[in-house]
């Protein structure tokens, strides 16, 4: 840990302590609003130098469950949102004692109100505070350089490259790059060590003996450098160790969603689906209205896609082109749709691989352009979640001219449902080439689960704030 994350952790605790303070204080300050109310709780008369000492007591002992959750290990890139769960799960652990302490011991205190609020109150108090320290962590990361990690990444391959170029890229990662080489020579990374210091070590490069990664994992854990490496797309993989007639034995798992992860996931997509629909009735309407009065055709544009296990369905989308450039079979000029499509394609795609983006796509009516650019275009395809041919977060469906341009490996994206978002779609949306758009997707197959689904649903109303790309 750095010194500023040590400095960072220290002075989290009295801080911390201080919130927790204020928040038992203000939750006591505000007693008398259910007698206001009517709701009559039975204690009231508690003398303020009692509740003072319960409070420090109570204070002490939520700084201790903070500590034992992780919530002093504190890095400026850390996410805040994260911390807030941290927090949030902490306290109601702290909540929880407290109840039951209360159960056993009556005497000691007793008012709902004042517990519940002062719930309220601590995870609301802390988490500012955090946010407020975060926020001056990174303005010293960013301009000052305080916390930032010198990182030495090892390898040959293109690997190394694409992780030195996110480093330099993003200054919010917190990280420095101070030297790239291409094998894991301890003898070469002591001078390094020695001349500009390193903090963290990733290997880029599978393909080193494994005796040589000992000898580095060695190296790091006695010199106090962190070690990461890069894992191949089997080490990405989950696994389940089993025992075959007293053989270890190791299966690789494709997904979570089996089972019960499969029946969640479709529980969630229809919740999450009729949801949706409601809250974005009002822009889908006035989308329809707008469409219809302003190009012939119909309002909504079916095309047809791959789906799981190989299935074609019809993606329902706002139609943002003039119907003569639509590419489906209910256009009776699909031949010249097709015929124009393909010269766009071969002048003006900009993504490599099976997939093709157009740029500045004329096809596009002046309304199609604003409703595509704002993704207003795809909130049709939650009626595809909710009929079950889509879910919220999956791969995108593609194509069947794009799917048989696939390498083999690439079937793998159609070993689930296609979603309306996904990990690529909050990670570069369509500027990504299909290789690192594969790449994401195949990790969210690998490691499926809820809170990952509702992380990237967030990220996702984020994202569509960004100016998107022609």
């Amino acid at each position: 840990m750095k010194r500023s994350e040590l400095f960072f952790s220290a002075i989290q605790v009295p801080v911390d302590f201080l919130m927790i303070v204020l928040a038992s204080l203000t939750a006591f300050s505000i007693r008398n609003i259910p007698q206001i109310l009517a709701l009559k709780p039975k204690l009231y008369d508690y003398p303020f130098n009692s509740y003072l000492q319960v409070t420090a007591v109570v204070a002490l002992m939520f700084l201790f469950i903070y500590a034992i959750e992780g919530l002093y290990r504190i890095r400026a890139t850390r996410k805040f949102w994260k911390e807030f769960l941290k927090v949030f799960s902490a306290t109601s652990i702290a909540l929880v004692i407290i109840i039951v302490t209360i159960f056993l011991k009556r005497e000691w205190f007793s008012s709902r109100f004042v517990i519940l609020s002062g719930w309220i109150f601590v995870v609301m108090y802390v988490t500012i505070a955090r946010y407020f320290i975060q926020l001056f962590q990174k303005w010293l990361l960013r301009k000052r350089g305080i916390g930032v990690h010198r990182v030495l990444l090892i390898g040959i391959n293109g690997k190394i490259k694409r992780i030195a170029a996110l480093i330099k890229q993003d200054k919010n990662l917190g990280y420095k790059v101070i030297g790239e080489i291409d094998n894991a020579h301890l003898k070469l990374i002591k001078q390094i060590k020695e001349k500009r210091g390193i903090d963290e070590i990733i290997l880029c490069e599978p393909s080193i003996p494994d005796d040589e990664q000992e000898k580095l994992v060695d190296f790091c854990n006695i010199n106090n450098i962190v070690f990461k490496y890069v894992p191949t797309t089997l080490q990405t993989s989950s696994l389940e160790l089993g025992v075959l007639k007293g053989e270890p034995i190791i299966e690789v798992k494709n997904t979570p969603l089996d089972g019960w992860g499969r029946i969640a996931k479709r529980i969630f997509d229809i919740v999450f689906a009729i949801l949706a629909i409601i809250l974005t009735s009002p822009v889908t309407i006035l989308a329809a209205i707008l469409i219809k009065l302003t190009s012939e055709g119909p309002v909504i544009y079916k095309n047809e896609r791959v789906g799981a296990n190989n299935k074609k369905f019809f993606v329902y989308k706002f139609r943002y082109m003039k119907w003569e450039y639509c590419v489906t079979k209910d256009n009776q000029k699909l031949n010249d749709a097709l015929k124009l499509e393909k010269e766009l394609i071969q002048k003006q795609s900009v993504r490599k691989g099976p997939l093709y983006k157009i740029k500045n796509d004329p096809r596009k009516t002046r309304v199609g352009s604003i409703i595509e650019k704002l993704s207003i275009d795809e909130l049709p395809q939650f009626f595809n979640v909710l009929f079950g041919s889509m879910s919220v977060v999956g791969p995108r469906p593609h194509q069947q001219r794009e799917v048989e341009k696939y390498m083999d490996y690439h079937r793998r994206l159609l070993t689930i449902k296609p979603g309306v978002t996904g990990m690529a779609q909050v990670s570069g949306r369509s500027d990504l080439d299909f290789e690192d758009e594969y790449r994401l997707d195949l990790y969210y197959i690998e490691n499926w689960s809820l809170l990952l689904d509702i992380q990237i649903i967030l990220k996702t109303v984020k994202v569509l704030f960004r100016r998107r790309k022609n």
